[in-house]
């Protein structure tokens, strides 16, 4: 890849600076000879012909936005002369034939993995507790602590040594304590077979709409059926909006074969805390034996659901990190596995390409009803899927949600789409699904999760620590330079593609190689040794 400029696209009109370019520069992207009249930053855009107001401009192959007045050869792309256009799509998907990858060195590959019942695969084996309302979660707190105490799962807070040495300095005593690894257990493990308890907590269950509680009822049975839960501890108050007989209905629309054990411990009916809490323990004590029995065994790669997500992203996500994640997606959909593209507010001006490869009529018209009618809801409260981009997004690049948009849509790789799935549908067919969720990095992985993805695949370009409760977080680089700045939080690399090293095909190979490290336990991601167990439902208001 030349390593100053690029132009993604023939039919581009604008290139991408790969790295800072200084007037009198000399580029040639992709053959395109010109000099660079004003400095452009790394990540930005330049103008590869002259423009007037109200021309086009286009990225991947597509509007992406319009000149607001005149851009001369040479220069930068800025807010000031750009703002947001996409091209106008229609409903019909016509006909899409699709080139697999070759897939054959996979072909006999396996990762070891949790089998469930329902024929699903875990790559993680947890016991979830959860609150049906935020009434409960003082206990679910309180359950958390003796739980992890005494089970072996609690880490030390390599942070208090910091503020003891503090305390020293000013009642005059030394401290000799060192920095504790906060990723090292306090004590053994007490059950060999289980990756831990994870313990949920949220604002939600009454006091909103009763749609919300009923889609937050949907949501949590979407955790409790995951492949990575092996069965659930539910604490309801009672007199909630969101009723525990409403969640176990959302959980029987999805759940097949032998159903989970899911404890159901209702405060109102107990009485006092300390006879809620021990009947909690009790129980989920018996639970988390029977969970134990469940080891690790070889599953085909069929049996991955790999989340794509974005988040923090910046002007190279849709040119390293992004198609990279295509890739692994295009591999393993043509392994017979499944992957979930999320993020609607960011599909926005890539709608075309998803119509053109929606299986039928049905789904894409499914497409376009869940695109428009969220939209039009940002719209009604002042905002609309355009003011998507974040002031970080912008710094770095993406100055129009199209722009990021059709960066975005790469996660998604070339396959055919299998499935277009509203908020908390549950996948299930393999290929490529569509879930519609905001484009906020916790709503959208909470989502992810929720609907059955059992590994994510998160780019960043900026950085973020996001992680999931339930589902392992692969954060993936789209550069170096933040790769080696932020290394405690970022897995995997994709700025060797930037930089020449690497290209989209053997960037995916490595990736999907640490997939299946991550999905047979071999490699922990930096977002669980950081304990970022992330969880915010989506209330259906207006998230972008």
């Amino acid at each position: 890849m030349n390593n100053t400029s690029l132009l993604l696209d023939p039919s581009d009109n604008v290139g991408v600076a790969l790295s800072d370019l200084e007037p009198g520069q000399k580029v040639a992207p992709n053959g395109v000879e010109l000099e660079i009249q004003e400095f452009v930053a790394a990540k930005h855009k330049f103008a590869i012909r002259d423009f007037q107001p109200g021309e086009d401009i286009l990225m991947y192959g597509t509007i992406v936005g319009e000149a607001t007045q005149a851009i001369p050869l040479g220069h930068a792309i800025t807010l000031q002369n750009i703002h947001h256009k996409t091209r106008e799509y229609t409903a019909d998907p016509g006909k899409f034939t699709w080139t697999a990858p070759d897939v054959s060195k996979w072909k006999d590959r396996t990762f070891n993995g949790y089998l469930r019942a329902d024929n699903q695969a875990g790559t993680a084996n947890y016991w979830l507790v959860l609150p049906m309302v935020f009434c409960e979660n003082t206990n679910v707190l309180l359950l958390k602590e003796a739980f992890e105490n005494a089970l072996g799962f609690s880490t030390p807070n390599p942070y208090e040594v910091q503020i003891k040495n503090l305390i020293s300095g000013v009642q005059g005593k030394k401290i000799t304590e060192t920095v504790a690894d906060k990723s090292a257990p306090t004590s053994n493990r007490i059950f060999e077979n289980l990756d831990g308890i994870r313990f949920l907590t949220h604002d939600l269950g009454c006091g909103g709409t009763r749609h919300d509680s009923e889609t937050l009822c949907a949501l949590l049975a979407g955790y409790i059926n995951h492949p990575n839960v092996a069965g659930a501890t539910v604490l309801s108050l009672g007199c909630q909006n969101a009723q525990s007989s409403i969640l176990l209905e959302k959980l029987a629309l999805i759940q097949k074969g032998q159903p989970k054990i899911v404890i159901i411990c209702d405060q109102q009916q107990e009485g006092t805390i300390e006879q809620l809490i021990q009947k909690a323990i009790r129980e989920t004590f018996n639970g988390l034996v029977e969970a134990n029995k469940n080891k690790r065994q070889p599953v085909p790669l069929s049996k991955l659901v790999i989340g794509l997500e974005c988040g923090g992203s910046d002007g190279f996500s849709g040119i390293s990190a992004n198609p990279t994640l295509g890739r692994v997606s295009d591999l393993v959909v043509a392994s017979g596995g499944s992957a979930i593209l999320s993020e609607f507010p960011e599909l926005c001006g890539a709608e075309q390409n998803l119509i053109n490869r929606c299986a039928d009529q049905k789904m894409a018209d499914k497409f376009i009803h869940l695109m428009e009618s969220y939209n039009d809801a940002a719209k009604r409260v002042g905002s609309g899927f355009d003011m998507n981009p974040s002031p970080g997004n912008i710094k770095d690049g993406l100055l129009t949600d199209a722009i990021k948009s059709c960066g975005a849509a790469k996660k998604g790789g070339t396959a055919p789409i299998a499935d277009i799935l509203d908020y908390t549908e549950y996948v299930k067919n393999a290929g490529l699904n569509l879930l519609c969720t905001p484009g906020n990095d916790v709503e959208s992985t909470t989502g992810l999760a929720g609907s059955g993805a059992n590994v994510i695949l998160f780019t960043t370009g900026l950085g973020t620590p996001t992680g999931n409760p339930v589902c392992p977080v692969i954060k993936v680089s789209t550069n170096t330079k933040m790769t080696n700045r932020m290394s405690d939080i970022i897995d995997f690399n994709t700025g060797t593609i930037i930089s020449g090293e690497d290209t989209l095909e053997t960037c995916g190979e490595k990736l999907l190689e640490l997939v299946i490290q991550v999905a047979s336990g071999e490699v922990t991601t930096k977002a669980e040794k950081n304990k970022n167990y992330d969880f915010i439902p989506w209330k259906r208001g207006v998230s972008l």
